[in-house]
Order: structure tokens, then sequence, then C-alpha cells
């Protein structure tokens, strides 16, 4: 495993991580982080709400896989600043033996990594730099903690819109879902431009123009897609906050879901 350095790091320049961080209302980010998240949130007020969803889909998901789905194992790609509620405190509250490892390039979420994402004595958390656009890294990487002969919930929330051509986008994750035994799951949170569509489209632009990574948003049948030849759990592909929510799910957000296993 990489030792964490910040010598990459760019403060000058918004990074989604950092943005993701301050909606959330946390304090690892700068101030072209939060310049950009305010002018984005002016764009689309439902961008903060969007955050909070994606995190509550998190946690509702990864509870379901753990609790009732029998994973033990988790892939968690694309895991971003560590803040509450992270993959491996939920998994691992209702499992304590669970395995999960964590995926991300991003210098300062490397910071944190280590001294924040800690799991318990009887399951392990680990930690990986490695990029999703290099699958064979990241499974080489993974199989030092996780067994490959058993069911792997393998988690890309807010992670793929980052690979903006569409075959490339699929060819990943079809190569990472094809190592995963039966009974793996696959969940993804996909940011959408077919909700609020004028204003989706104003922010990808804007954040494109000023920001990194660099992001294309998907219709629901385009994030629908990176489920072939897996069975959708119910509700299928909706918005994070009508993915059986607790209680109203209020207003949908852009950004769709869904959950699916490997038969």
């Amino acid at each position: 495993m990489t030792e964490p350095t910040v010598k990459n790091l760019d403060t000058g320049t918004p990074h989604s991580a950092r943005l993701w961080n301050y909606w959330l209302g946390g304090k690892d980010n700068f101030q072209a982080d939060r310049d950009a998240g305010e002018a984005i949130a002016g764009m689309l007020p439902s961008i903060v709400a969007l955050a909070r969803e994606d995190r509550k889909f998190l946690r509702r998901s990864v509870e379901h896989l753990v609790r009732d789905g029998g994973i033990r194992q988790i892939l968690d790609i694309g895991t971003g600043l560590p803040t509450a509620d992270n993959t491996h405190q939920v998994a691992q509250n209702v499992a304590p033996e669970t395995r999960v490892v964590y995926v991300d390039n991003d210098p300062l979420v490397l910071v944190h990594a280590r001294a924040l994402l800690q799991g318990t004595d009887e399951g392990e958390t680990t930690y990986v730099e490695a990029d999703l656009n290099d699958p064979e890294s990241i499974l080489r990487a993974a199989r030092e903690t996780l067994d490959f002969s058993q069911p792997i919930a393998l988690t890309l929330l807010g992670i793929v819109h980052f690979i903006r051509d569409d075959e490339a986008a699929l060819a990943v994750v079809r190569r990472l879902v094809e190592e995963l035994p039966p009974g793996s799951y696959l969940a993804i949170a996909h940011g959408c431009h077919d909700i609020n569509t004028e204003e989706a489209h104003r922010i990808v632009d804007f954040w494109n123009e000023r920001g990194t990574p660099k992001i294309k948003y998907r219709s629901s049948a385009e994030i629908a897609a990176f489920f072939e030849g897996l069975r959708l759990l119910e509700p299928g592909v909706v918005p994070c906050n009508r993915w059986r929510p607790e209680g109203d799910p209020g207003e949908d957000v852009n950004q769709y879901c869904g959950v699916a296993i490997k038969e």
C-alpha cells in the first residue's frame, strides 16, 4: 500500500471529493472548493440534498447487503473524504467481521485514510491508491485482503460518471464485475441529466470548465446499462432518495442508483 502524501495536492482547483465534503458539512476542503460549491448550489439548490441522499443510500444499501444479503466483503471504489457513516462503519456495525477495501486516488483522501478509516478488530479495513480507469491494479490490490472465491459487494457511488467515454465506462464496470463470484452485488450511484435537465447541464459545464476530475451525467437508461447481466433488486434504478427510503423520500435528486446481484 502506498504511503499517503500531499505532494500532488492542488488547493487552487476545485476537486470533487473536497466539494462533496463541503456539501456534507465537512472541513476538509479549500476556498476553491467552497466557491465552486456555492456557485453550483446557486444553479441547482438541490445539489446539497443530492450529496446527503447519496450518503443515505450508502447507508441503506450497505446495511441491506450485509444484514440481508450475507455480504462480509466490500470493495468500495471512490471512497471520498471520510465523513459520517463510512462504508466500513455501516457494515461492521451489522457484522464486525466484514472486510472492506477502499480505493481512491485523491491525495487529500490518502492523507486522511489511514487515520480515520479504521475497522474493527474482527474485520479488516484497508486503503488502496488506484484509479477506476485501471481495474487490473484495483483487482490485484484488492485480492490481498478480499477472498474472490466468496461473494463481494462492489460499490461505485458517485465515481463512474468521472469516466466520460461511455464504452470505456461500461468496459471498466464489466471487467470488475467479471471477477466477482456468484452471489456478489454491484451498487452504483451516478449523476443524471433527466431530472432538472437544464440545471444539470449547466452545473456539468461549470464543473468541467473549473474543476477536476471532469464529469459526465447520464440518463436513467444509460445508467441501467451498467447492470446488464445482473438481477436488479427492487425498486430498480431510481433517484437515490427513492431507493428503499425511510419515510417521505422528498423531491427527486439528480443521482440515480441501483443494487444488483450476480447470479
